[in-house]
């Protein structure tokens, strides 16, 4: 009876013993099934701004290579509101399995981590960076008919006029370098807010407002065909696809340094095969010739780096703008 009992209590206490490896190993084996079966199904890119703007012409020049290299059907999803915010918290709120991608810039991650402290997500901590798309300086428009002929001018046109100085923009990301501006010059000018680069570039092409600073995707073809006139871009070179328009900094205004990146990411949390997979496919779309020639077409640089460059770049990115909302005394609701 004794023997019998003991030979119980060892198998059942071995049957115990397997079961709980097998416990254990069930949730890699699952990583690994998911992670050798995805992508099964369509992806989400969600673009947090409305069609037609910079984010949105650069999702749609990549999401065919990117689609390609995955083997899957990827599928874009504008949802704009709040600078971009509204589609980053969007995210956050759906599975983190790899088949919701948001499209981060700037003005939504970097700044919006730097100006806003009760920011319901964080770019490098409730996000996993996949790689960066590319990087870009602003360009800053005005009317085609407008008198000056540089910023200065501008500048003084607009305390002549205060009633009519007034600028677009859609997010901090663009805010920031016209309040700048403001600083720099002594101009008055009030921010009218739209929904997307391309409505504030519509705006100054319609008169209704006196400039914009804005990313190069939607102004370029309105400067080429000449239904507005660039007077700057910011920081200190000039673009090579403008290059008769002069830098803020040959024109006196170094301070108007603002260059803006947009990539992709994915919620933390998201299973680190299928991370890799994405941050891979971006890489490859990214590089990939026709995508290269036409990023900078757009007068913007290509990325594609690894997803820790962008990370370290980020967060070094937050440092820089917490510095220059507090020398311009910006303060953002």
């Amino acid at each position: 009876m004794k023997t019998t009992r003991l030979g119980s209590l060892l198998q059942g206490a071995a049957v115990g013993v397997v079961a709980a490896l097998a416990m254990a190993a069930a949730p890699a084996l699952a990583q690994g099934n998911t992670a050798g079966s995805y992508p099964s199904k369509p992806i989400r890119i969600i673009i947090p701004f409305a069609a037609g703007g910079g984010n949105d012409l650069i999702a749609r020049l990549v999401a065919p290579k990117f689609s390609e290299f995955l083997g899957q059907t990827v599928i874009l999803e504008n949802k704009p509101g709040a600078g971009g915010r509204l589609g980053a918290d969007f995210v956050m709120h759906q599975p983190h399995d790899g088949y919701t991608v948001f499209m981060g810039a700037s003005g939504a991650m970097s700044i919006a981590a730097a100006i806003y402290p009760n920011l319901t997500y964080h770019p490098t901590k409730t996000y996993e960076p996949l790689s960066m798309i590319a990087n870009f300086p602003l360009i800053m428009v005005i009317p085609k008919d407008h008198p000056a002929k540089n910023v200065k001018e501008l500048a003084e046109w607009a305390k002549k006029n205060p009633s009519k100085a007034n600028y677009a923009a859609t997010s901090p990301a663009f805010i920031i370098p016209s309040e700048t501006l403001k600083l720099e010059t002594g101009m008055p000018g009030t921010m009218i807010p739209y929904k997307s680069s391309n409505e504030m570039v519509l705006s100054v092409m319609q008169g209704q407002t006196l400039f914009a600073i804005a990313d190069g995707p939607p102004i370029i073809p309105q400067v080429e065909g000449k239904n507005v006139r660039a007077l700057a871009v910011t920081g200190s070179k000039r673009s090579e696809s403008l290059p008769d328009v002069p830098s803020m900094a040959e024109q006196g205004f170094p301070g108007v340094n603002t260059h803006l990146w947009t990539g992709f990411f994915v919620a933390k949390g998201t299973p680190k095969p299928i991370v890799d997979k994405l941050e891979a496919a971006l890489r490859k779309a990214i590089v990939d010739p026709g995508v290269s020639a036409g990023l900078k077409r757009m007068a913007i640089n290509p990325g594609g780096g690894s997803a820790a460059e962008f990370r370290a770049m980020i967060d070094k990115d937050i440092e820089g703008y917490v510095s220059i909302v507090k020398k311009a005394h910006l303060k953002f609701n």
